[in-house]
Protein backbone atom coordinates (compact mmCIF):
# COMPACT_ATOMS: atom_id res chain seq x y z
CA UNK A 1 0.00 0.00 0.00
CA UNK A 2 1.28 3.48 -1.42
CA UNK A 3 1.18 6.96 0.79
CA UNK A 4 -1.89 8.49 -1.51
CA UNK A 5 -4.93 10.26 -1.51
CA UNK A 6 -6.90 6.79 -1.55
CA UNK A 7 -5.22 5.70 2.07
CA UNK A 8 -6.06 8.86 3.75
CA UNK A 9 -9.70 8.33 1.92
CA UNK A 10 -10.10 4.83 3.07
CA UNK A 11 -8.50 5.69 6.61
CA UNK A 12 -11.25 8.36 7.25
CA UNK A 13 -13.97 6.11 5.73
CA UNK A 14 -13.02 3.12 7.84
CA UNK A 15 -13.19 5.64 11.05
CA UNK A 16 -16.63 6.99 9.92
CA UNK A 17 -18.07 3.44 9.16
CA UNK A 18 -16.30 2.37 12.65
CA UNK A 19 -17.38 5.39 14.77
CA UNK A 20 -21.24 5.13 14.29
CA UNK A 21 -21.96 2.97 17.59
CA UNK A 22 -19.89 5.16 19.40
CA UNK A 23 -21.79 7.82 18.32
CA UNK A 24 -25.09 6.11 18.98
CA UNK A 25 -23.30 5.33 22.15
CA UNK A 26 -22.41 8.96 22.88
CA UNK A 27 -26.01 10.91 22.07
CA UNK A 28 -27.84 7.64 24.80
CA UNK A 29 -24.99 8.97 27.08
CA UNK A 30 -25.53 13.19 26.62
CA UNK A 31 -29.80 12.18 26.79
CA UNK A 32 -29.07 10.68 30.39
CA UNK A 33 -26.99 13.56 31.44
CA UNK A 34 -28.10 16.65 30.01
CA UNK A 35 -26.14 19.39 32.04
CA UNK A 36 -22.74 17.62 31.05
CA UNK A 37 -20.25 20.08 30.65
CA UNK A 38 -17.69 20.65 27.16
CA UNK A 39 -14.42 19.39 29.24
CA UNK A 40 -16.36 15.89 30.32
CA UNK A 41 -17.96 15.67 26.27
CA UNK A 42 -13.90 15.73 25.17
CA UNK A 43 -13.20 13.44 27.66
CA UNK A 44 -15.69 10.59 26.78
CA UNK A 45 -15.42 11.44 22.92
CA UNK A 46 -11.64 10.82 23.98
CA UNK A 47 -11.94 7.54 25.27
CA UNK A 48 -14.39 6.49 22.10
CA UNK A 49 -11.52 7.72 19.73
CA UNK A 50 -8.66 5.82 21.65
CA UNK A 51 -10.21 2.55 21.78
CA UNK A 52 -10.98 2.92 17.96
CA UNK A 53 -7.31 3.99 17.80
CA UNK A 54 -6.21 0.65 19.94
CA UNK A 55 -8.56 -1.57 18.18
CA UNK A 56 -6.87 -1.63 14.63
CA UNK A 57 -3.31 -1.83 16.05
CA UNK A 58 -4.57 -4.67 18.03
CA UNK A 59 -5.76 -6.10 15.33
CA UNK A 60 -2.98 -5.59 12.94
CA UNK A 61 -0.43 -6.81 15.48
CA UNK A 62 -2.30 -10.19 16.00
CA UNK A 63 -2.08 -10.66 12.24
CA UNK A 64 1.16 -10.40 12.02
CA UNK A 65 1.83 -12.39 14.79
CA UNK A 66 -1.15 -14.69 16.45
CA UNK A 67 -3.27 -14.83 13.77
CA UNK A 68 -4.61 -18.18 14.29
CA UNK A 69 -5.44 -17.38 17.70
CA UNK A 70 -7.67 -14.25 16.60
CA UNK A 71 -9.58 -15.48 13.94
CA UNK A 72 -11.01 -17.95 16.64
CA UNK A 73 -11.53 -15.08 19.18
CA UNK A 74 -13.36 -12.98 16.29
CA UNK A 75 -16.52 -15.41 16.03
CA UNK A 76 -16.78 -14.32 19.99
CA UNK A 77 -17.16 -10.88 19.46
CA UNK A 78 -20.49 -10.08 18.67
CA UNK A 79 -21.51 -11.84 21.96
CA UNK A 80 -18.66 -9.38 23.97
CA UNK A 81 -20.32 -6.76 22.41
CA UNK A 82 -24.17 -7.68 23.13
CA UNK A 83 -23.77 -8.83 26.89
CA UNK A 84 -21.55 -5.42 27.34
CA UNK A 85 -24.54 -3.07 25.66
CA UNK A 86 -27.11 -4.87 27.48
CA UNK A 87 -25.79 -4.42 30.83
CA UNK A 88 -25.30 -1.41 30.48
CA UNK A 89 -28.31 -0.13 28.84
CA UNK A 90 -30.62 -2.65 30.98
CA UNK A 91 -28.99 -0.87 34.32
CA UNK A 92 -29.71 2.86 32.47
CA UNK A 93 -33.61 1.25 32.14
CA UNK A 94 -33.48 0.09 35.44
CA UNK A 95 -32.91 3.38 37.03
CA UNK A 96 -35.04 5.30 34.36
CA UNK A 97 -37.75 3.47 35.58
CA UNK A 98 -37.02 3.24 39.53
CA UNK A 99 -36.39 7.10 38.89
CA UNK A 100 -39.93 7.64 38.16
CA UNK A 101 -41.21 5.93 40.51
CA UNK A 102 -39.22 7.60 43.55
CA UNK A 103 -39.87 10.69 41.45
CA UNK A 104 -38.93 13.30 44.43
CA UNK A 105 -35.51 12.54 44.36
CA UNK A 106 -34.16 13.82 41.50
CA UNK A 107 -30.31 12.80 41.52
CA UNK A 108 -31.68 9.41 41.53
CA UNK A 109 -30.11 8.81 38.24
CA UNK A 110 -26.44 8.22 38.27
CA UNK A 111 -23.80 9.90 35.62
CA UNK A 112 -21.99 7.77 33.51
CA UNK A 113 -19.19 6.12 35.98
CA UNK A 114 -15.51 5.57 34.41
CA UNK A 115 -15.62 2.01 34.50
CA UNK A 116 -19.35 2.24 32.27
CA UNK A 117 -17.48 4.72 30.01
CA UNK A 118 -14.27 2.30 29.65
CA UNK A 119 -16.89 -0.73 29.33
CA UNK A 120 -18.80 0.90 26.26
CA UNK A 121 -15.12 1.75 24.54
CA UNK A 122 -14.82 -2.03 24.14
CA UNK A 123 -18.23 -2.58 23.07
CA UNK A 124 -18.49 -0.21 20.72
CA UNK A 125 -15.14 -0.59 19.02
CA UNK A 126 -14.28 -4.28 19.45
CA UNK A 127 -15.37 -5.13 16.47
CA UNK A 128 -12.45 -2.96 15.14
CA UNK A 129 -10.33 -5.32 16.03
CA UNK A 130 -11.39 -6.92 12.45
CA UNK A 131 -10.10 -3.94 10.96
CA UNK A 132 -6.65 -5.23 11.09
CA UNK A 133 -7.15 -7.98 8.87
CA UNK A 134 -8.26 -5.10 6.12
CA UNK A 135 -5.28 -3.18 7.17
CA UNK A 136 -3.12 -6.25 7.25
CA UNK A 137 -1.23 -5.26 4.24
CA UNK A 138 -0.01 -1.71 5.62
CA UNK A 139 3.54 -1.12 7.40
CA UNK A 140 3.60 -0.81 11.34
CA UNK A 141 3.75 3.28 10.13
CA UNK A 142 0.69 3.20 7.79
CA UNK A 143 -0.97 1.04 10.67
CA UNK A 144 -0.72 3.44 12.66
CA UNK A 145 -1.15 6.41 11.14
CA UNK A 146 -5.07 4.92 9.53
CA UNK A 147 -5.77 4.05 13.35
CA UNK A 148 -4.81 8.06 14.30
CA UNK A 149 -7.47 8.98 11.41
CA UNK A 150 -9.88 6.94 12.47
CA UNK A 151 -9.47 7.82 16.28
CA UNK A 152 -10.15 11.66 14.99
CA UNK A 153 -12.96 10.65 12.84
CA UNK A 154 -14.24 9.19 16.10
CA UNK A 155 -13.72 11.98 18.21
CA UNK A 156 -15.44 14.33 15.87
CA UNK A 157 -18.39 11.78 15.64
CA UNK A 158 -19.00 11.87 19.36
CA UNK A 159 -18.79 15.05 20.19
CA UNK A 160 -21.50 15.85 17.46
CA UNK A 161 -23.55 13.02 19.07
CA UNK A 162 -22.95 14.17 22.64
CA UNK A 163 -24.03 17.72 21.56
CA UNK A 164 -27.16 16.41 19.69
CA UNK A 165 -27.68 14.05 22.73
CA UNK A 166 -27.49 17.12 25.06
CA UNK A 167 -29.51 18.87 23.42
CA UNK A 168 -32.68 16.65 22.87
CA UNK A 169 -32.10 15.24 26.91
CA UNK A 170 -33.04 18.85 27.76
CA UNK A 171 -35.93 18.60 25.98
CA UNK A 172 -36.99 14.81 27.12
CA UNK A 173 -36.50 15.27 30.81
CA UNK A 174 -36.50 12.12 32.97
CA UNK A 175 -37.45 9.79 29.56
CA UNK A 176 -34.49 10.91 28.70
CA UNK A 177 -32.59 8.20 30.54
CA UNK A 178 -35.05 5.82 29.14
CA UNK A 179 -34.51 6.19 25.34
CA UNK A 180 -30.99 6.06 26.06
CA UNK A 181 -30.73 2.82 28.06
CA UNK A 182 -33.26 1.56 24.64
CA UNK A 183 -30.66 2.46 22.06
CA UNK A 184 -27.85 1.07 23.74
CA UNK A 185 -30.13 -2.71 23.87
CA UNK A 186 -30.83 -1.76 20.37
CA UNK A 187 -27.26 -0.96 19.18
CA UNK A 188 -25.92 -4.12 21.11
CA UNK A 189 -28.42 -6.15 19.46
CA UNK A 190 -27.79 -4.73 15.96
CA UNK A 191 -23.63 -5.34 16.32
CA UNK A 192 -24.71 -9.05 17.33
CA UNK A 193 -26.80 -10.02 14.84
CA UNK A 194 -24.50 -7.96 12.18
CA UNK A 195 -21.73 -9.86 13.31
CA UNK A 196 -23.61 -13.84 13.59
CA UNK A 197 -25.76 -13.54 10.64
CA UNK A 198 -24.11 -11.42 7.82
Amino acid sequence: MEWNLIFFVNSILLGVGLAMDAFSVSIANALGESGMKKNRMCFIAGVYAFFQFAMPMIGWICVHTVVEYFQNFEKFIPWIALALLLWIGGKMIWEAVRCEEDSDDENALTKLTFVTLLIQGVATSIDALSVGFTIADYGLLMAFVASLIIAGVTFAICMTGLLIGKRAGEKLGSKATLLGGVILVGIGIEIFVKGVVF
